[in-house]
């Protein structure tokens, strides 16, 4: 009897202690967090995996593992421009910088827009320029012209009007009157321009040069001399004083219609002449004598200019020398 009894809590015990354990291992698993799972990164479309089985690996590969692959890089060349377009004069423009800004010769710009052929100086705030794709002349085809008789004027081959696409001309060649043709390469001959000025007799004792010249005013130079620029350009605030260059006798005073605007003109009795155009005022008079440094006006933007600026010339006789040469 005693046997059986204690077989039976024997077996009770176990069952109890089997709950128990099954009761505190799901406490354990409960309180068990599962690792995160690392998963590689996120590969961008330009990078690649290389093995590599032959010989050495060049430089750019890493044994066979995550490399940055070459991103190749297309540089697109700067076409050029096929076609004639306008431009409209701003502030503190010249010939020399708006050419620069289109990569074509000064020249090309005062060839192309009538009234500047003879003298840059005649650009005016607003005006509409014309601006062709390429260094050489504008020719306005008159009646009687030929492509023989315009490359000769404009010193080019016939092939240089007729392969040139902007021209769109094709065989047989037959050109209209009033279309406009460009003429890359070609080129028109200077005409110097003159003013008009004082040509009587000067005193004898008239103040005369000494052949060396200094600065007319402070400033920087926005403009040098060139072909068809023949003076320097001295930028600078207006109201800045001018002075003569040399010593010599005021042959012109007055207003320039050709574009100069207020505008000095000094005889130095020596064969040399200096001018001082877009002048704000002058403080000399016609047919007086000054003096070497004296104050002979201040810097404007009178006549074409579009910035203040003193256009300064030195002429020997009658041929425009460049001051750059004789200034110190």
């Amino acid at each position: 009897m005693l046997p059986l009894i204690a077989e039976k809590l024997l077996g009770r015990y176990a069952s109890h202690m089997t709950v128990v354990l099954l009761i505190g291992l799901a406490v354990l698993v409960g309180q068990w967090e599962m690792p995160e799972a690392k998963l590689p990164a996120a590969r961008p479309d330009h990078w690649l995996t290389i093995s590599w089985s032959r010989g050495d690996p060049p430089k750019w590969v890493d044994n066979g593992s995550l490399i940055k692959a070459p991103v190749p890089h297309t540089t697109i060349p700067e076409r050029p421009r096929l076609e004639v377009i306008t431009y409209t004069v701003q502030t503190g423009d010249s010939v020399f910088g708006i050419a620069e800004r289109f990569g074509i010769s000064p020249q090309t710009i005062m060839w192309s827009n009538g009234r500047l052929e003879d003298n840059p100086d005649l650009l005016s705030l607003g005006q509409e320029l014309v601006i062709l794709p390429t260094s050489g002349v504008y020719h306005i085809v008159e009646e009687g012209d030929t492509l023989e008789s315009i490359a000769q004027k404009y010193q080019v081959g016939v092939s240089a009007i007729t392969e040139y696409q902007v021209n769109g001309l094709k065989e047989p060649y037959e050109l209209t009157t009033g279309v406009a043709l460009v003429v890359p390469g070609g080129e028109k001959p200077y005409i110097p321009k003159f003013v008009h000025r004082y040509t009587g007799p000067i005193p004898e004792d008239a103040a005369k040069g000494s052949g060396n010249f200094v600065w007319p005013a402070s400033g920087y130079i926005t403009q040098k001399f060139w072909s068809h620029h023949r003076a320097v350009d001295i930028g600078a605030p207006k109201g800045t004083p001018v002075v003569a260059s040399d010593s010599g006798f005021v042959v012109y005073a007055g207003w320039d219609d050709s574009g100069y605007g207020r505008m000095l003109l000094i005889d130095h009795g020596n064969g040399w002449h200096t001018l001082y155009a877009h002048l704000d005022v002058y403080l000399v008079d016609y047919e007086q004598s000054v003096a070497q440094g004296q104050q002979i006006g201040t810097i404007g933007r009178t006549g074409n200019a579009t910035g203040s600026h003193l256009h300064f010339e030195i002429w020997q006789e009658n041929s425009k020398r460049n001051p750059l040469l004789f200034l110190p």
